[in-house]
């Protein structure tokens, strides 16, 4: 049976002209980008080039891209290579970041700073009263992401760091699941620095960036032999830099006619959601095109998600299950969603090659596997 993938906020296929900018990295062209030799000096202008083609997607200049081995390394570069050099303070994220923000953001509490979390509202749009309550108090550091990676709820981002800039505060987006499916401009968001990363544009995974305003005061957190400008110690990665250039480009030039395609789609899955009682999360305020996070009452996601996959099509939990976690999601609970409904949370994302026939074949297959499931909990009772 072919399996249908809907979970491209998880990782989207490798495209192929990536690929094929990658493969001369991957065998013949073996040197290393800091030797002084001819295979050094041809690894050496892939990663230049690659530097290029990142930073012209968010309209940054080369010398602000850092390269990292993805969104995880970036976002903990940026809060622990930030406070390295800073006494502790308060540092504020929003209650719906990644753990690569959260954690390290911890991790500074442990260390004798002040740990701020802001609050969303009921769609998942950051509170700005209780930024301007954050900023208030003295805030060293604040990181607020673009888009969540769960509900596809895009953030105002500018207006909080225009707050942040007003206050001191340097501020930060992680926007990996932005970039690709929105545009993303480093100097309109108001931020001194953003996280990128390519497996989530149809790059390859193990490559990513921090794009920082050049006059932080940031700190190596791998220390090493003076790569990235001393920021990131370690033998660039050539071949996953330069399919993540290339797979910049491709996203910066399809970028006006994918994101209106893959709306037209994710209304097409709403409607068909509708007529079976699904609660749509964020599903009033901007999205990304290509998301949707629901649930149905009474249905534990977990199972909905198993159950599609034996029928064909793959989707994301939205729980942050584990064998000994059946723990809601922390989005959805911030948000003010119930426990019980949070469980069931299933998040469907589209990507290029999605069709509407597939998107028609899921909500068929959907309608299914509801009605076994409905039936089977009422022979139980």
């Amino acid at each position: 049976m072919m399996h249908v993938y809907f979970d491209h906020n998880a990782s989207t296929p490798l495209d192929p002209r990536v690929l094929e900018v990658m493969l001369p990295f991957l065998h013949e062209q073996c040197g290393n980008a800091s030797s002084r030799h001819e295979f050094g000096t041809v690894a050496r202008k892939a990663v230049d080039r690659a530097r290029e083609q990142v930073a012209a997607i968010v309209g940054a200049q080369p010398a602000q891209v850092v390269f990292t081995s993805g969104g995880t390394e970036a976002n903990n570069l940026f809060i622990r290579g930030m406070a390295a050099g800073m006494k502790p303070g308060q540092v504020a994220v929003s209650g719906i970041e990644h753990p690569c923000v959260t954690a390290p953001a911890q991790d500074l509490q442990r260390q004798g700073w002040k740990l701020r979390k802001l609050k969303v509202n009921c769609d998942g749009q950051i509170d700005l009263a209780d930024v301007d309550a954050a900023l208030a108090e003295k805030t060293a550091l604040m990181s607020v992401m673009l888009a969540n990676n769960e509900t596809g709820v895009i953030q105002d981002v500018a207006a909080v760091g225009e707050r942040a800039k007003r206050a001191g505060a340097l501020m930060h987006t992680d926007a990996v699941q932005a970039l690709g499916k929105i545009a993303v401009e480093f100097a309109a968001l108001n931020v001194q620095a953003l996280t990128l990363s390519a497996h989530k544009i149809y790059g390859p995974k193990g490559a990513g960036a921090l794009v920082v305003d050049k006059r932080l005061d940031l700190r190596a957190v791998l220390a090493g032999g003076g790569q990235e400008r001393g920021l990131r110690g370690g033998t660039e990665n050539v071949p996953a830099i330069a399919g993540f250039g290339a797979a910049c480009e491709i996203a910066a030039a399809r970028l006006a006619e994918l994101s209106p395609r893959l709306a037209a789609l994710r209304e097409r899955l709403e409607r068909g959601l509708a007529t079976m009682g699904a609660v749509i999360f964020g599903a009033h305020v901007p999205r990304l095109p290509n998301t949707s996070y629901f649930a149905f009452r009474g249905i534990h996601g977990e199972t909905l998600v198993i159950e599609l996959d034996k029928a064909g099509y793959a989707v994301g939990s939205g729980a942050a299950c584990s064998s000994t976690d059946n723990a809601p999601s922390g989005t959805l609970l911030a948000m003010g969603v119930e426990p019980e409904l949070a469980r069931g949370a299933v998040r469907f994302s589209l990507g290029a090659d999605n069709s509407a026939e597939q998107v028609d074949g899921f909500l068929q297959a959907l309608s299914g596997v509801l009605q076994r499931l409905r039936t089977m909990q009422a022979v139980a009772v």
